[in-house]
């Protein structure tokens, strides 16, 4: 089927040619505007990112684990194990003998609760927004920590004299968010969190949504895994897996029998024994999602520091 698609006016007179579809796809080629445009059949197709195992054995079944090269979110309230996650995702990673870094916004981490939990301290770059105390404030044991040396090549700065110059009279949210991007571009490490649960929704979804997308860009062509870990989702039209956490039923149950509208925090003694976290998966670019709801349940393991 053919249609007049290009006019010529010569001497008054307008001439209309009749093009093919191949035709006008040779005319548009031909263009030296569009010159350096690909053709999207002639666009390569990006291999299915690999898996690497987030260190909690229900997770990886329901959504086949943390694809590398890519962003993955993770979010629910207080209280929801997201933190528990967090530590098995870091462990696994350290286990695997890979470098990571954490962005901690609010200097939320305990480092002996983490090295307790299987976390190789030695393997983590440890990124404290907004604290002000010095690593023998955190107690005996905790001063004895030390971070890994970065190695870089000669006439590079190092990253972390650079975060350190970051972490200096900004707010934390906004040093998370230049830490993050200056460790992606640098490059080098297996895993990259970023720890937003104690960051308020309404300031974590004020987040640029360009940043999301830069840090999707760089880790693109390399083997980095970047998790995000929020009360809510915050890019989600970045990420590649979408995982939201909640408390068990037993804590649902009660909270529903109460008049109050508060959140139902865990009692003391469901903190020491663990709780139990429903899993559901949001979405994913990896597979296809079903049309019902897709959750998993796991339970956390409490952690007894001697």
């Amino acid at each position: 089927m053919s249609s007049p698609l290009f006019c010529a006016q010569a001497g008054g007179a307008v001439f209309a040619a009749k093009k093919t579809p191949a035709q006008v796809l040779q005319h548009l080629a031909a263009l030296p505007k569009l010159a350096g445009v690909t053709a999207a059949s002639r666009l390569e197709v990006r291999p299915t990112p690999e898996m690497v195992s987030s260190g909690i054995r229900e997770i990886d079944e329901l959504a086949g684990g943390l694809p590398r090269g890519c962003l993955s979110e993770i979010c629910g309230p207080p209280s929801s194990g997201r933190t528990s996650v967090l530590l098995a995702a870091l462990g696994a990673a350290t286990r695997r003998q890979e470098a990571c870094a954490l962005v901690d916004t609010t200097d939320a981490l305990d480092a002996v609760s983490a090295a307790a939990a299987g976390v190789e301290l030695e393997r983590l770059l440890w990124i404290r927004c907004g604290s002000g105390r010095q690593t023998s404030d955190l107690g005996p044991q905790a001063s004895d920590l030390r971070p890994p040396t970065l190695k870089v090549k000669s006439g590079v700065r190092s990253p972390r004299s650079e975060v350190q110059g970051l972490t200096s009279g900004t707010r934390p949210l906004d040093q998370a968010l230049r830490v993050t991007d200056l460790l992606l571009q640098s490059g080098g490490f297996g895993l990259v969190a970023i720890d937003l649960g104690d960051v308020p929704d309404v300031a974590a979804r004020r987040v640029p949504l360009a940043s999301w997308f830069r840090f999707q860009r760089a880790i693109e062509p390399t083997s980095t895994v970047l998790l995000v870990v929020a009360q809510a989702l915050c890019a989600p039209t970045c990420a590649s897996l979408l995982i939201r956490l909640q408390a068990g039923k037993q804590l649902s149950a009660i909270s529903s029998q109460l008049s109050v509208k508060e959140e139902l925090l865990p009692a003391h003694a469901q903190l020491l024994d663990g709780l139990r976290v429903e899993g559901e998966l949001l979405g994913s670019r990896l597979q296809r999602k079903p049309a019902q709801s897709v959750t998993t349940v796991f339970a956390t393991r409490a952690v007894r520091i001697a």
